[in-house]
């Protein structure tokens, strides 16, 4: 008996949302993903019961394109989902599980493999959390009158239950809504980020508020701008970073340069077997793949950082050392993500390294962190951008499929689906390649620079680029709606 057919009913049994049974009609698809938006941030704002302060979040660096919220039910976000996926194309694109994924069945056992491997990561980067760095209160515990270990079992709890409900919420999205649940998810959580950093009154450590449009007028009435640019020196640090003035700039031409590339297209030309001037075009975009396999990339970086996190925690150095989920040295120095400028301007890093107790690297070991990881967002985004486009049907063989099935051909060439599959690979993977690594530069321009409100150049680079597929997503089904003929063409179920 194989492997798979023991696993097979396993995965079938495994609870589900229900897919409509008729086309969903277009108002009901945005209420459905307004209604799931909401639950998100009620999740998000629902603390962890049991959780003592001292905690430590393992994730604060990469919490704009995890889409969870420190110390609330929904810490893990989409973590376990996107770790699942990374894990299971690695093992299909390295033909270690063979699967074909143009065919129907195979596509399901992928489905099920995905979603039962969810459930196992939500465990699993659950429990390292408990072991030290989601520490329970001691006095509540004394308060109840139960052993700590009895809170942090309710803490493990509380925190599987929310990765569950992120699990299928996102399912809901996929079925019923818009677009998918976790680009949802990243365009809540980095536009809640903008929107404090932008008008958050609250004041920070200098006594400012945190938010840029406050603290200028703050800056402004206190008569703060003449000192801010009496040197040279004071110029670059609110330029970086007590006035934002980067940040803004960095946010604004992100915002531009990702609307601009989303409309770069090549456009394949093809006309109608049987309706004779009938013609139309198949649009080959410069990020063909989206911006999503930076998700992977940068959910890779996350759980080695976990895997060094917990081995420093129990001693064991010699990847390197950590200040709470921040790696200082070694190995895992290099491996981690730039977020911003204080990761790479040899000034603020210092300050940092002052602040922490540890000396700070030499000029050309941040060198080093920044081509390492220029190296991981370009190959990194080349490698899962191939392996998306396999995997969700956006490949060469999979698109002649459907081409030829909705009754197109190339023009000049074979009405058969070998030879539109032959011409779509002169430009699929060659473009797909292409995107992976710009879509990698440019989201190491935008972490070098850093952007409004913390939230992250990766995350705010996926939160643009995810709102202008939303908007194409919800044109096209508008016109999917008025037009029901074109749902066959473009691969949609009803």
């Amino acid at each position: 008996m194989s492997f798979r057919s023991v696993m097979e009913p396993i995965f079938a049994r495994l609870p589900a949302v229900a897919r409509p049974e008729k086309q969903v009609l277009f108002k009901n698809k945005i209420m459905w993903t307004l209604a799931i938006l909401a639950l998100y941030f009620i999740l998000s704002n629902i603390p962890l019961f049991g959780m003592s302060a001292e905690s430590i979040d393992l994730f604060a660096h990469y919490r704009a394109f995890f889409a969870g919220a420190t110390g609330s039910l929904i810490v893990l976000g989409i973590g376990p989902i996107v770790t699942a996926s990374i894990i299971l194309q690695l093992l299909v694109g390295g033909d270690i599980i063979h699967l074909d994924l143009s065919d129907p069945r195979d596509q399901s056992y992928f489905q099920g493999a995905q979603k039962f491997l969810v459930f196992f990561m939500i465990i699993l980067e659950t429990l390292p959390q408990l072991f030290g760095y989601i520490k329970p209160d001691a006095g509540l515990a004394t308060s109840l009158g139960v052993e700590t270990w009895v809170v942090t079992l309710f803490l493990f709890i509380q925190i599987c239950i929310g990765g569950v409900l992120i699990m299928y919420m996102d399912e809901v999205v996929s079925k019923w809504g818009v677009g998918s649940g976790i680009s949802l998810f990243i365009v809540a959580g980095v536009s809640q980020s903008i929107v404090t950093g932008l008008i958050n009154w609250l004041p920070d450590s200098t006594g400012y508020s945190i938010g840029i449009i406050p603290r200028w007028i703050q800056h402004i009435s206190r008569g703060d701008l003449s000192l801010m640019f009496s040197s040279a020196d004071n110029i670059l640090n609110y330029v970086l970073i007590g006035g934002g003035i980067l940040a803004l700039i960095a946010t604004v031409i992100i915002f531009a340069v990702v609307v601009y590339v989303e409309s770069v297209r090549i456009e394949i030309p093809l006309s109608h077997t049987s309706v004779r001037g009938a013609r139309g075009k198949f649009p080959v975009k410069l990020i063909y793949a989206s911006v999503l396999p930076m998700i992977l990339v940068r959910a890779l970086q996350a759980n080695i950082q976990l895997v060094g996190v917990l081995l420093a925690g129990r001693g064991i150095t010699f990847l390197g050392e950590y200040s709470g989920a921040t790696p200082v040295n070694g190995i895992m120095y290099y491996l981690s993500a730039i977020n911003s400028p204080q990761d790479w301007i040899p000034s603020y890093v210092e300050a940092n390294y002052a602040a922490m107790g540890f000396a700070a690297p030499e000029i050309w070991q941040i060198l080093l962190h920044v081509g390492v990881d220029a190296f991981l967002l370009v190959a990194g985004g080349i490698i899962f951008a191939l392996f998306w486009i396999e995997t969700t049907g956006m490949g060469a063989k999979q698109t002649a499929k459907k081409i030829y099935n909705s009754g197109m051909q190339v023009p000049g060439f074979r009405n058969n689906i070998a030879s539109i599959e032959k011409y779509m690979q002169r430009y699929i993977p060659k473009v797909t390649i292409i995107g992976g690594a710009f879509i990698g530069l440019l989201t190491l321009f935008a972490s070098l620079l850093g952007t409004i409100g913390g939230a992250g150049g990766t995350g705010l680079l996926l939160t643009v680029s995810i709102v202008y597929r939303l908007y194409e997503d919800l044109a096209s089904e508008q016109l999917m709606e008025m037009h029901p003929m074109l749902r066959s063409f473009l691969g949609k179920e009803d």
